[in-house]
């Protein structure tokens, strides 16, 4: 045989390699709702009405015990794309006030999809500073669609982008259920709401005053509604013929916007649904370990096959993939820093065990701005719904069980620490800090707690960086503020100064509709 002949063949062979290794990649669907905890079906909740949800965690496995790093949502966001926890990648406020990602290189899951032959695809909000930084092909319904426009697009933009071409791809769809405002039926759907009689509020928040109910069951609604338009996109990638090699990922970009809930380090804020199916290589089980969201960047590259990151803190799931024991993470950490600016602002780091939780609170003895605000926002959203009576979430507090009442108290005002055991104390009433008893268990989680600040570098173990960025984050007073100023903290948080041509800069302002549809 000739030279040229077996050059030939040898093209041939290394083309032949490339095209099974392309197909061999899994195509990654990537489900995030909005504001919501485990409140599905399938997590035993007996108020909600899932079974798309609840089919989808018998065919894979349900995450009993997933979290993220911050109850927000453009923190957690950038954190499952990045797989990074927000002091690290910089997201650490909403993206509608301007908090951005300390540096636009940082690898992010589109990015280094793309760079492996992936079709990268979004629809919904991406809510993340800089948006460049995300390289999407495709990218439809942009904001957060709060107002539930034209629900059913979501599916009919995922059917054209799946069917588009052969590549592998990676399509993140974002829904707005179960954000705020709870709408109760929209399109129909769902096609029989629930009312005040049907439902009670969530355990964690330790009260069920008839006044939030209404607020209450239509959170079941939104979680109604999205059970539907998630078996709409299923029910396209289905009739797409490419649901065999599919990963499904579903998950809450967060828990609920609740007393206890969003905004906190709470496990009502912290603790959401992860869903995960992929045929024939999991088996269908419940896993009970200790799961992050920024677990799902590791995981899904190496399923891909493409090159992880340096550092990347979180771990690849596929241990967890069959039944038996794993080896497998004893800790998961949080945070919190601030949601839009002042109103809500106060850092926090905590650290959970199988069985305890530690929060330590970055400015003890100070009042925690969002308590009052949280309430104040439910109370006006019972007298714009003319709840018979209203709701004044004050009172009720004053009234509640005392260990429930001492809760919010240490909520409004906490000291350092807060400790809790969430085999007694699931629902985190009982602070135990100061129990002798639990002395060493409160050592060990300060101990572990400091490790994991230092091993990860959090700029606010410096103190002049957390009484700065105290000041910078107290001086914006609004969003159009907020949106058009250059932010420091990207740059003192290491040691540097923002030149003197990145100054403050005003931006254009956007409308208001525009900024109501980003929150």
């Amino acid at each position: 045989m000739t030279q040229r002949f077996f050059s030939r063949l040898m093209c041939l062979a290394a083309m032949f390699a490339a095209s099974v290794t392309v197909a061999a990649q899994p195509n990654i669907l990537l489900i995030v709702s909005e504001d919501n905890g485990p409140e599905l079906g399938c997590y035993g909740d007996p108020y909600a009405k899932t079974p798309r949800l609840d089919q989808l965690a018998a065919a894979g496995i349900r995450f009993e015990r997933a979290f993220v790093p911050q109850a927000g949502c453009s923190q957690s966001r950038a954190s499952f794309l990045t797989g990074l926890y927000p002091h690290q990648h910089g997201q650490i406020g909403l993206a509608t006030w301007g908090f951005r990602l300390y540096r636009a290189e940082t690898p992010n899951l589109p990015r280094s999809l793309k760079s492996a032959g992936y079709r990268t695809g979004m629809i919904g909000k991406l809510h993340i500073n800089p948006e460049s930084a995300f390289p999407l092909d495709f990218h439809e319904i942009k904001t957060a669609n709060f107002a539930r426009n034209t629900l059913s697009d979501y599916a009919r933009h995922a059917d054209a982008f799946i069917r588009e071409g052969n590549e592998p791809f990676f399509l993140s769809v974002n829904y707005p259920d179960a954000h705020d405002p709870w709408v109760r039926q929209i399109d129909g759907l769902p096609a029989n709401p629930q009312g005040v009689d049907d439902v009670k509020a969530m355990a964690y928040i330790g009260i069920d005053p008839l006044g939030m109910r209404e607020m209450v069951a239509d959170y079941y609604n939104c979680l109604s509604r999205l059970d539907t338009l998630v078996g709409d996109l299923l029910d396209v990638l289905a009739r797409s013929g490419k649901a065999d090699n599919t990963i499904v990922i579903y998950i809450g970009d967060h828990g609920a916007d609740m007393l206890r809930g969003k905004r906190t380090c709470y496990e009502g804020g912290l603790r959401v649904p992860m869903l995960v199916r992929w045929p024939g290589k999991i088996s269908p089980q419940v896993r009970s370990e200790l799961v992050s969201t920024i677990d799902l960047m590791p995981t899904l590259l190496t399923a891909a096959g493409a090159e992880l990151p340096h550092g990347l803190p979180g771990r690849e799931l596929q241990p967890l993939f069959k039944p038996g024991e794993a080896t497998w993470r004893t800790h998961y950490f949080a945070e919190y820093h601030t949601h839009a600016a002042a109103p809500n602002y106060f850092p926090q780091r905590s650290v959970r065990t199988e069985r305890y939780k530690l929060i330590e609170n970055l400015l003890p003895g100070k009042v925690h701005p969002d308590y009052d605000l949280t309430l104040s926002k439910l109370d006006k959203e019972a007298a714009k719904r003319k709840v018979s009576g209203g709701l004044d979430l004050t009172r009720v507090i004053a009234q509640a069980d005392p260990t429930v009442r001492q809760s919010f108290e240490r909520m409004r005002q906490p000291s350092r620490y807060e400790l809790y055991d969430l085999v007694d104390d699931p629902h985190e009433f009982h602070e135990l800090s100061g129990s002798t008893e639990h002395a060493a268990v409160l050592h060990e989680l300060q101990t572990a707690l400091r490790a994991w600040r230092e091993e990860t570098r959090d700029p606010l173990l410096d103190p002049a960086n957390l009484e700065r960025l105290s000041a910078e984050v107290r001086s914006i007073k609004s969003k159009d503020a907020g949106k058009g100023y250059l932010w420091g903290y990207p740059d003192y948080f290491f040691g540097r100064e923002p030149a003197a041509t990145e100054a403050p800069l005003k931006k254009k302002r956007k409308n208001k509709s525009s900024l109501q549809s980003e929150e």
